[in-house]
């Protein structure tokens, strides 16, 4: 035990930050009910929960985005009331989000330059950037256009612009759900270095194993209560988890598959597609096939082609020939959304808001929105409400997602309870080919749990399956076979049994070299 862990087992330092009794509240909802939470100088500290048990909302608390209605709270044992983001990051409280705010046309000097309200701060900023990226291990050139940086690059952009700043406190949101696992072993590196220098670091994660590796203090919420306090290192994942959700985790399970499929329910074959977005990324040569029965992984970096691959295979993007994409032997290439869903797909997208649901909308609209063709919500133009309704409610009841009803507005879900809901109102149409894009991103563990058994069951009733996801825990856990995309260009597909969570890291970072690819000699292509 070193000195530094002997005065916290000892009690004898004064917290960094200490929360007392914080109350949150919003209509109709307890956010935060009398949350304590105190973080030490120097240590990682694991704040976890289900979506929607407060956590968001706590370090919006003291991040100084959000006001608490009661409570107090202490800073080096001082009270204090943060005011505002800008207070915050003087009193030495730095925030690194789960989704970056970057501009893609700037560098990442000029990234860095526009978070700095102090004009003295931005003096030999490029210089500055340098000396900590190199300090830390962070490898940036301070040059370098956005748009042609990495996911995991764009996120040393972020700490770095933190670090400028000396934080004593660092609040890391979902920081690893973008990264390989060479970029997260680099990270949690940076992490560990920093809290030996005496920066203490709230980790907020749903991947509990990371959890365990790392943080050595956890705080655990349920509906807006803090129910336990532990260290991680001494549990297992599964029992962190039922203590998040408060009650047993069963783990999702495949049922005996028939050895035969048959013939491919979804066929692409040599699809390349331009992006439509300015720094987007062209598909290349694509080729695929997945039979019924089997759910097939593709795994990536965010901004490798995923995008540009779930709208291709959803027909919001047309391929550039009918043939390019075949569902159960009808050329699908050239037709749309309507007419693929005729034809038996039906696709999960990656943003549920504002793409797989409309907000503003109830969830028997949002229900309408892509049930409608499958199972034929309307007639002559008009909309049945009442099986719509029921539609909704099957899907709600199905998916056990917490919410008022039908007539609920979709804002007013969690974001797991939304992504259930989504994925459900998907699954409950019994499609034949299912394409669904980070099904459990920022989802909790239970809802996770639920969402993977929903498409192991699709695949196990004959539906060709297939999951796009930056999570290789996720893959590995679901999926037969699996392929990484990268620039655009997708590997040869490969059974799990024969891949290694270390190969499939190199692929996802874009080492396409012979080394590389000869790790998979006779593993099969994606056609297979």
């Amino acid at each position: 035990m070193t000195g530094q862990e002997t005065n916290r087992a000892a009690g004898t330092q004064v917290p960094l930050l200490s929360l007392g009794g914080i109350v949150k509240q919003f209509p109709g909802c307890l956010a935060n009910d009398r949350v304590d939470l105190t973080v030490l100088p120097g240590e990682i500290h694991a704040l976890l929960g289900e979506n929607g048990a407060g956590k968001s909302t706590l370090v919006k608390i003291i991040y100084g985005v959000l006001k608490p209605d009661a409570g107090e709270i202490r800073w080096q044992g001082q009270p204090i009331v943060v005011q505002n983001p800008n207070h915050a990051r003087r009193l030495g409280i730095g925030m690194v989000f789960q989704h970056f705010s970057l501009f893609e046309a700037l560098t990442v000097s000029e990234n860095i330059a526009l978070g700095l309200t102090d004009a003295a701060d931005r003096k030999g900023l490029r210089t500055r950037i340098a000396e900590i990226a190199k300090a830390y291990g962070l490898h940036l050139d301070p040059d370098k256009a956005v748009h042609d940086l990495s996911v995991g690059e764009r996120q040393r952009i972020e700490i770095v612009r933190c670090l400028l700043q000396k934080p004593k406190l660092l609040i890391m949101d979902e920081p690893t759900s973008v990264l390989t696992p060479q970029e997260v072993e680099r990270l949690f590196e940076t992490l560990r270095r920093l809290a030996k220098e005496g920066c203490a670091i709230l980790y907020i994660s749903h991947k509990l194993e990371e959890i365990r590796a790392l943080c050595e203090r956890a705080t655990i919420m349920r509906l807006g209560k803090v129910v336990a306090h532990c260290d991680p290192r001494q549990e297992t994942a599964k029992h962190l988890a039922e203590l998040m959700i408060g009650t047993e985790l069963k783990a999702a399970s495949h049922h005996a598959r028939s050895e035969t499929h048959g013939g491919p329910r979804l066929e692409v074959k040599n699809l390349n597609l331009k992006s439509e977005q300015q720094f987007g990324t062209d598909l290349k040569d694509v080729s695929f096939a997945v039979k019924g029965g089997e759910i097939l992984g593709i795994g990536g970096i965010a901004g490798n082609g995923q995008a540009e691959l779930m709208s291709a295979l959803s027909g919001e993007m047309l391929a550039g020939s009918t043939d390019a994409i075949s569902i159960d032997g009808v050329a699908a290439g050239r037709l749309g959304p309507r007419e693929r869903r005729a034809l038996g797909s039906c696709f999960v997208p990656e943003e549920r808001n504002g793409h797989g649901a409309v907000r503003d909308m109830s969830l028997s609209e949002n229900a309408f929105l892509s049930g409608n063709v499958r199972q034929a919500l309307s007639r002559n133009g008009l909309i049945n409400s009442g099986k719509t309704s029921g539609f909704a409610g099957d899907v709600i009841k199905s998916f056990d997602v917490r919410t008022t009803g039908p007539a609920a507005e979709a804002r007013s879900l969690s974001g797991g309870n939304l992504q259930k809901f989504i994925v459900g109102r998907e699954v409950r149409q019994s499609p034949k080919v299912l394409v669904v894009s980070q099904p459990t991103w920022g989802v909790d563990a239970g809802a996770a749990t639920a969402i993977h058994q929903a498409l192991i069951d699709l695949a196990d009733n004959g539906a060709a399956v297939i999951v796009i996801s930056q999570d290789l825990d996720e893959i590995f856990s679901l999926a037969d076979r699996i392929a990484v995309i990268a620039e655009g260009r997708l590997s040869q597909a490969i059974p799990i049994a024969q891949a290694s969570v270390e190969q499939i890291g190199l692929l996802m970072g874009g080492t396409h070299s012979a080394k590389a690819a000869g790790k998979f000699e006779g593993a099969g292509h994606a056609s297979a």
